[in-house]
């Protein structure tokens, strides 16, 4: 436990602190309580699917159908079959995990345009396939699954799952696959097993899904495969975020997640012209930051410091010059 990490430490507790006070208080209302939580799951989302798009440079579209896996599966095991919440959370996780490394061998075989439609295939196919199963409510959706998620669990998985995803990068499996990113042939050449780690990355990012998929479910109480929830709308939900936030920062995904989605929850009051602004919104970002919020840097204390002083040092120039033209 260095310094900086026992600060980050506390401004996290800190602010799950503050937002439990505040809900005590009825200053934070349910409703922005569940919007916290939607957040915190978004964010799950994003940074599990830049590992893949952005560190490890695959294009996945279909990161919604890991997402509807998860939430689906736990659901089910809740409902039918009176399994806890934490154990239908994680066996949720671990399946969306395997059906990752089933569909990831054969599809990453594949680059570029024709992995993006392979995974939108597979996105679309289970989509099809949860709307055909009676035993999950097919077309009706799945409803009466018990709202056992909290913010405080959305907000510690979230933060596990940055975590984890965070070293993983930084470990030596994490430079791998950035080496694929950067150039596939040469990390053959150099003996990296590039579809192991496509794979690994694939299946870490479906694990992720998966489990944010549970706590979505059980965030809300009914999840309806013909809503923008796990289908192809959602994976481009998803993948705006990454892209937004910028390819390659964890950071950059973060702010993406939640940016986005705020941004229509405080159009609401615009009402028919929401789905005008928000789009407007998004479309001057990308023309006057087409790499991202980041660009693939991370926002860090470092980064911060080093910004602070660059400023300070021009304000101190600008007051000098002052000075001496008077």
């Amino acid at each position: 436990m260095t310094k900086r990490n026992i600060v980050v430490t506390a401004l996290l507790a800190g602010f799950y602190l503050l937002v439990q006070l505040l809900a005590a208080k009825r200053v934070l209302l349910p409703y922005d309580l569940q919007i916290l939580g939607l957040i915190c799951i978004n964010i799950m989302l994003a940074v599990s699917l830049n590992l893949i798009n952005g560190f490890t440079g695959q294009f996945s579209i279909g990161h919604a159908g890991f997402f509807g896996i998860g939430a689906y599966a736990s659901a089910y095991l809740t409902v039918v079959h009176d399994v806890p919440f934490l154990i239908a959370l994680c066996a949720g996780a671990v399946f969306a995990a395997v059906i990752g490394i089933v569909i990831g061998l054969p599809a990453l075989r594949l680059q570029g345009d024709y992995l993006a439609i392979a995974t939108l295939g597979f996105g679309e196919i289970i989509r099809v396939v949860i709307l055909n199963i009676p035993q999950v409510g097919g077309a009706r959706g799945f409803s009466g699954i018990s709202r056992a998620t909290s913010f405080g669990h959305t907000y510690l998985f979230m933060i596990l799952t940055v975590l984890i995803i965070k070293n993983f990068i930084s470990s030596y499996h994490g430079r791998a696959c950035i080496a694929v990113r950067e150039d596939e042939l040469a990390s053959e050449t150099l003996g990296i097993n590039t579809t192991f780690y496509k794979v690994s990355a694939f299946t870490l990012g479906a694990f992720f899904a998966g489990l944010a998929g549970g706590l979505f479910s059980h965030y809300m109480g009914y999840i309806n495969p013909a809503a923008n929830q796990i289908g192809f709308l959602k994976s481009i939900d998803i993948l705006i975020m990454v892209v937004l936030g910028g390819l390659g920062s964890i950071t950059g995904s973060i702010g993406a997640a939640i940016f986005l989605t705020l941004i229509p929850e405080l159009l609401r009051g615009l009402a028919e012209y929401r789905m005008i602004v928000y789009p407007i919104i998004l479309i001057l970002i990308m023309l006057f930051r087409p790499a991202g919020l980041l660009g693939g840097k991370e926002l860090s204390w470092d980064a911060l410091s080093r910004f602070y002083q660059r400023f300070a040092g021009k304000r101190q120039k600008q007051r000098v010059t002052g000075d001496g033209s008077e």
